[in-house]
């Protein structure tokens, strides 16, 4: 999601780079919907573009889509995108159909906070967390994070300018700012890796 004053709600965005450049993504006239500005997008995956070959995202308060399928369009194997609201979680169905990516990109409509509370069906190399500016969201989300991570994994966090939200373990890999929003990539401190669950017996996509 994330502020962006340019797009109104009920508006769309366009996905920047890769298979699916120039395609309208719908926005929802939702309460907290805010989709990532495309300044920001544009950094944002200028920096991912080594990690996105072949990577599963995992995009949490998924909103317009506009993060989880630019990375599948700029290389992703799969991305899993979680939305709340039952109006954005439908639109994004259909743009996932229309784009004919049912085989990479699952929806979920669920709370984020309880879906990463669930069990573990799969680790993920890329998370986006962009929750509603409105709602303290980043402590819950974060301390359940963990397990969903794979080794290597990238964290993309979008939060109020001025704000911090990421817990120790973890050091900025490349951020930047604009008046409204502070937007980083984390990643972990060597040799403070979080404990990690298991392997899943399947890679395959998840299901809620």
């Amino acid at each position: 999601m994330s502020q962006r004053r340019d797009v109104a709600p009920g508006g769309h965005v366009r996905i920047i780079g890769g298979r699916w450049r120039g395609t309208r993504l719908p926005v929802a006239d939702a309460p907290g919907l805010r989709p990532t500005a495309d300044r920001v997008r544009e950094t944002l995956f200028n920096w991912l573009q080594p990690r996105l070959a072949g990577a599963r995202v995992l995009d949490l308060f998924a909103g317009s889509g506009a993060l989880g399928l630019e990375a599948l369009s700029r290389g992703g194997r799969e991305a899993v995108l979680v939305e709340s609201d039952p109006q954005v979680a439908t639109a994004l169905r259909q743009v996932v159909e229309r784009l004919g990516a049912q085989g990479q990109a699952e929806v979920v409509r669920a709370d984020a906070v309880a879906w990463l509370r669930a069990p573990l069906h799969g680790r993920f190399d890329v998370v986006f967390v962009d929750p509603p500016f409105d709602k303290e969201l980043w402590p819950a989300v974060l301390a359940s994070l963990s397990p969903w991570l794979a080794p290597e994994a990238l964290v993309y966090l979008e939060a109020p300018a001025g704000a911090a939200p990421m817990p120790a373990g973890w050091i900025v890999h490349r951020e930047g700012s604009t008046r409204e929003v502070r937007y980083a990539l984390y990643r972990r401190v060597p040799g403070a890796a979080a404990t990690l669950a298991p392997d899943p017996e399947t890679d395959g996509p998840t299901t809620a």
